[in-house]
Order: structure tokens, then C-alpha cells, then sequence
């Protein structure tokens, strides 16, 4: 399964530090740990801020979740397909470092944040969740710096292992320059990092040429966006029966149209039909153990007594601790054990982890439906708004006439060395630099430019 380019750096350093018990990728797999982008992602919202309660998950807690989800993955597909894998064992380490920073690149105050940053950026390269996560690991932190400059560019991350880099890089597509204001941005990558991504390519392609009709998707990688998509559909639903935004019995209830933009969301996402029925469907096979009748209850019961079973235990669900983790552990080790894998023996990287069938829709139906019901709802979206309005303002404070005097010293120097000509790369600096605060620290700053009750001047930037 892994090769010797694999394992190759950004830059090869003379570094022998516990390499006889540290395998490459355990070794980046601390590298991240103890980053300071994957602290900071303590401090930026999931579902619910985090200010509201500290029972919630924050894109700390998520990814630390899907690196667990994403190691169980990999240890059972090599346990179920241990006699016909041979030398291709799946390193689980390195699909949970993968978990650990699938979203580092996530900016403050969720999508709202990255639509502020790409409305801004719309004009110099753009902004996207993916590709800063990959900025962030290959350029960003300071750990390495290339001896000459790449695409001008001498920073060299975490310096990582390519096929670390490889394990996060999800969408195989260049970020256009410049693009009308109608248009979307595409995920993928910006062109700063281009040349990393063709020697990542290389190196886990062992110098052969992508194969025709292909994507460019590792085998962690798919098993990391398998993860994320357990702990999304699983475990956002569990926080909004804890916050009582939903209730089972509120679910099962469902209004008519909630349920079409839920199926609607589903079909376009999985580009299969799928139906409101089948979404109601997918919640009375979750939520089928809502009724227990005792030896008590006739079998014949009226529907009062049957409503009023249904909804004690709609709310014992919501309400009790122990409800919730049992559904939550029954789903995810569901959705585990419904994997597939499929070994590409031409190039082993490129194998693949999936599900199909019922089981997909269904991990679809969860967080479509937590998606359209919570996060689109006005509760959660009122304070979003306002996140939007707070990455735009601090842009454009930054980015305006003496801006680089409102930055901290190592922003400013970065800023300043740029010639004011190349608005483009000054306008990435200030980018990295917005992306990279928490929502709080956001708020902040914005306080500061902005509000009557600022913070003092005395705390540092």
C-alpha cells in the first residue's frame, strides 16, 4: 500500500529523532497534534456556538470524532479483508491524522466566514475551506521553510509526508483565479500550491500517469470523507436533541415541506431520487424503538395511550444522556460495519472505501435533515449572520488605507514585504490571517474597530 515517495517530506532534513520507533506517519500525526491551527480549532463553532454550552461540539471535538471514526474504519477493513490484502494494510494512523485536519482550514463563524473571505477573495484566488486546510498544512504553519522558494513562496508547513498531504486533498481541482461574481467557487486548491499537489500526485503515483476517467483520491482520503460523514449525520443530530431544537417525536412529525427540501438536498447530493416518504422512512427505522410497551399495555392499545407512550419516550430520548449515546454508538458502528472496499492493484493508493445502497441514504437523510431543520433555521442562522458581517468588516479594515497598523508584527511584515503592486498576494496575507481566528478572537478584533465597548489596548492582537 505504500511506497517510498509516500513517506518523502516537502524538504528532506537530516532528521533522525526517534525514527527507529516513529514510524513517518505517527510522527505526523504528533506533528499535528501539537500545531497551533489545530488548537485554534477549539475555538470555532460546529453546529451551535460554543459560548451557549460546553456540552456541544466544537471542529476540535468533531475532528478528534472522525479521526476515532476514520482509525475504525481502516482497522476493520483490514481485518474483514485481511487474506486477500497481502502488503496493502491501510496505516489507520495516518486516516486519523486525516480526521485531525479535514477541517482545520475552516475559517471563524463556519460558512458564513467562508463566504465573507470568498466574496472578498473573489478577485485573488478565492477562498475554500479545502484548499486553506491545505495551505495551512503545506505553507502555513512554522515548522520548515523550503531552501529556495516555491512559486515564491519559501514556507513549507508542518512538512508533512506527501501522502499525509494526499490523505486531505479531496477535490482534484485548481481554484480559478479570478471568476464572475455569479459564479461559486469550486473546491479544490489555489494555485500558490499547485507545484506541491503535482509532486504529491508523482510521488504517491510512483511517477505514473493518473489513469483516464480516474480521480485523484487516496484511499484515506475516502475513508476520512466516510468519517466526517458518520459524525455529521450522527452526532450534530445528538447535540440538537440535547439543545431540544429537535425531539424524535418532532422529527416523525415532520411538516410535508421540511421533508421535500430534505429529500430534495438528499437527491442532489446523492444524484439519485429520493423521495419525503423515503426520508420518513429512514427516522421510523431509527426511531422504531420509541414505543416499548410493558406487559401493562394491551396490544390493542388506543391511540391516546399510544400517543402519549410515543411522546414519554420522544422526550426521555431527547432529555436522558443514556438514550442518546446508545443511539449514537448503534449508528456510527452501523454505518462502520457497512463499509466496502474495493483494492485498485494497478495503483494501491487509489483503492476505495465506500457505501451504496440504503445504508448511503441513510447516512444522507441524518444530516441532510439536521442541515436543513437546524442550521438553516433562524435560531441558528441569526447569529451566523452576523459573523458574516464581522470576517467582512475585519477584511476590509485590514486590507484599507494603513490597514498593515492593525496587524500583528509577523502579519505585517509578511504584508509589507509584498509590493503594494501585487494586491493579489497582499490580499492572501490578510486572508490567512482572518481565516485563521477563532470566533471569539473575531469578535474581538471586530470590537475593537467597531463597538463601544472595545476590548483594552493593553491585550495584544
Amino acid at each position: 500500500m505504500y511506497a517510498k515517495g509516500d513517506y518523502r517530506r516537502q524538504v528532506m532534513v537530516n532528521d533522525t529523532q526517534g525514527t527507529d520507533y516513529r514510524p513517518p506517519f505517527m510522527r505526523d500525526y504528533g506533528r499535528i497534534i501539537h500545531s497551533a491551527s489545530f488548537r485554534r480549532q477549539q475555538g470555532k463553532t460546529q453546529v451551535f456556538p460554543g459560548h451557549e454550552s460546553d456540552f456541544f461540539r466544537n471542529r476540535l471535538t468533531h475532528s478528534l470524532e472522525v479521526a476515532q471514526i476514520a482509525e475504525g474504519i481502516a482497522d476493520r477493513i483490514n481485518h474483514m479483508h485481511r487474506s486477500d490484502m497481502g502488503d496493502h494494510k491501510i496505516d489507520g494512523r495516518l486516516c486519523a491524522a486525516a480526521g485531525l485536519v479535514h477541517d482545520i482550514g475552516h475559517p471563524p463563524f463556519g460558512h458564513n466566514g467562508e463566504r465573507a473571505l470568498d466574496a472578498a477573495m473573489r478577485q485573488y484566488g478565492g477562498f475554500e475551506g479545502n484548499a486553506q486546510t491545505l495551505r495551512i498544512l503545506s505553507r502555513l504553519e512554522k515548522k520548515v521553510r523550503y531552501s529556495k522558494p516555491v512559486a515564491g513562496d519559501d514556507r513549507a508547513g508542518m512538512n508533512l509526508c506527501l501522502r499525509t498531504l494526499a490523505s486531505i486533498l479531496k477535490y482534484d481541482n485548481e481554484i480559478a483565479q479570478k471568476r464572475p461574481k455569479e459564479d461559486k467557487v469550486k473546491k479544490g486548491y489555489y494555485r500558490s500550491e499547485r507545484p506541491i499537489v503535482n509532486e504529491i500526485k508523482k510521488r504517491v503515483l510512483r511517477n505514473s500517469p493518473l489513469p483516464a476517467d480516474t480521480t485523484f483520491k487516496t484511499i484515506e482520503c475516502s475513508i476520512m470523507d466516510l468519517a466526517d460523514d458518520f459524525a455529521y449525520s450522527v452526532y450534530d443530530l445528538e447535540d440538537s436533541l440535547k439543545a431540544g431544537f429537535l425531539t424524535p417525536a418532532g422529527i416523525l412529525a415532520s411538516s410535508s415541506r421540511l421533508l421535500q427540501k430534505v429529500a430534495a438536498a438528499v437527491t442532489k447530493q446523492l444524484e439519485r431520487e429520493c423521495s419525503a416518504a423515503q426520508v420518513s422512512a429512514v427516522f421510523a427505522q431509527v426511531f422504531e424503538g420509541i414505543v416499548s410497551y410493558g406487559e401493562q399495555v394491551p396490544t390493542h392499545a388506543d391511540a391516546v395511550l399510544t400517543f402519549a407512550k410515543a411522546y414519554e419516550s420522544s422526550q426521555q430520548l431527547s432529555e436522558d444522556s443514556y438514550y442518546r449515546t446508545r443511539l449514537s454508538s448503534a449508528l456510527v458502528h452501523e454505518f462502520i460495519g457497512g463499509v466496502k472496499f474495493e483494492l485498485n492493484t494497478e495503483h494501491p493508493a487509489l483503492s476505495k472505501a465506500y457505501i451504496d445502497g440504503d445504508l448511503e441514504m441513510k447516512v444522507e437523510v441524518l444530516k441532510q435533515y439536521t442541515y436543513v431543520a437546524m442550521i438553516y433555521s433562524a435560531r441558528v442562522k441569526l447569529g451566523e449572520y452576523r459573523g458574516f458581517q464581522l470576517v467582512t468588516d475585519i477584511f476590509e479594515a485590514l486590507m484599507g488605507d494603513k490597514g498593515d497598523l492593525l496587524m500583528p508584527e509577523d502579519v505585517r511584515q509578511r504584508f509589507l514585504a509584498t509590493p503594494e503592486k501585487n494586491k493579489a498576494k497582499r490580499a492572501r496575507t490578510v486572508c490567512d490571517y482572518v481565516a485563521g481566528m477563532t470566533d471569539r478572537y473575531a469578535m474581538e478584533f471586530w470590537a475593537r474597530l467597531k463597538s463601544d465597548a472595545a476590548e483594552s489596548m493593553f491585550k495584544p492582537i
